[in-house]
């Protein structure tokens, strides 16, 4: 890292610029400074963009990039040489980033499939910093007819009743349902609690003759499927 200090990236040996490694090799072949520098195209005064970017990214030592997603606008710009256009620039692309997961992920989503739903809604629940309750409102013939977030919690746990749930449901004429919800600590493993939801949101389903297909539990990059551990 050293070697950049006295150095702009107009300077820097053809072979280690951003922009020209980028065409030579791939974006993939990029670290994450580089692609980061690319995107800002200018440092602050005095710092050329590659250096501004590592510096962004110690700022977020266990997140690294996806750090930039948790983190506020305005704490964005108490970082040296981040003013407003540049934190929106970075919070835009950590958006950009999450939309272009989630897309890639529908184009095999399937509501029989508990790892496709899982991969569908992963980029939209595993950044939360607490605990979410979301209900996928299905028809007769396993099309998505809407999702509603039921519950929002804390990081303590998710607070709903099978009541709550399933108004939701008759609202939307839903012949099935599937609960998904995240785990802000990123283990998927079902609580206790967790268990004891499903089994009453089950039971009280087989009443109304609105099935519980699944419930599916997300973590960070991982995800377990009542259905598939064969929990309902």
């Amino acid at each position: 890292m050293g070697k950049y200090n006295s150095q702009t990236m107009k300077n820097l040996p053809e072979q280690e610029r951003p922009y020209e490694k980028c065409w030579r090799q791939g974006a993939g072949s990029l670290t994450d400074a580089e692609l980061l520098s690319v995107i800002l195209r200018t440092g602050s005064r005095g710092e050329p963009a590659l250096e501004l970017s590592r510096r962004i990214l110690e700022q977020f030592p266990q997140g690294g990039l996806l750090g930039i997603y948790h983190v506020s606008l305005p704490d964005l710009t108490q970082i040296r040489g981040i003013g407003p256009v540049k934190a929106v620039q970075l919070k835009c692309i950590a958006e950009l980033s999450r939309r272009m997961a989630k897309a890639q992920a529908g184009s095999s989503l399937s509501f029989t499939d508990p790892e496709t739903v899982a991969e569908y809604y992963m980029e939209d629940f595993r950044h939360e910093e607490q605990e979410k309750l979301m209900v996928l409102l299905l028809n007769n013939r396993g099309g998505l007819l809407g999702e509603e977030i039921v519950s929002k919690g804390t990081v303590n746990g998710t607070m709903i009743t099978p009541r709550e749930i399933y108004l939701c449901a008759l609202a939307h004429h839903a012949v099935s349902i599937i609960l998904l919800h995240n785990h802000p600590s990123g283990n998927p493993s079902p609580s206790r609690e967790d268990i004891l939801l499903t089994r009453r949101v089950k039971e009280s389903g087989e009443l109304l003759g609105i099935e519980l297909l699944d419930h599916i539990i997300i973590g960070d990059q991982s995800a377990v499927s009542f259905r598939r551990e064969h929990l309902l």
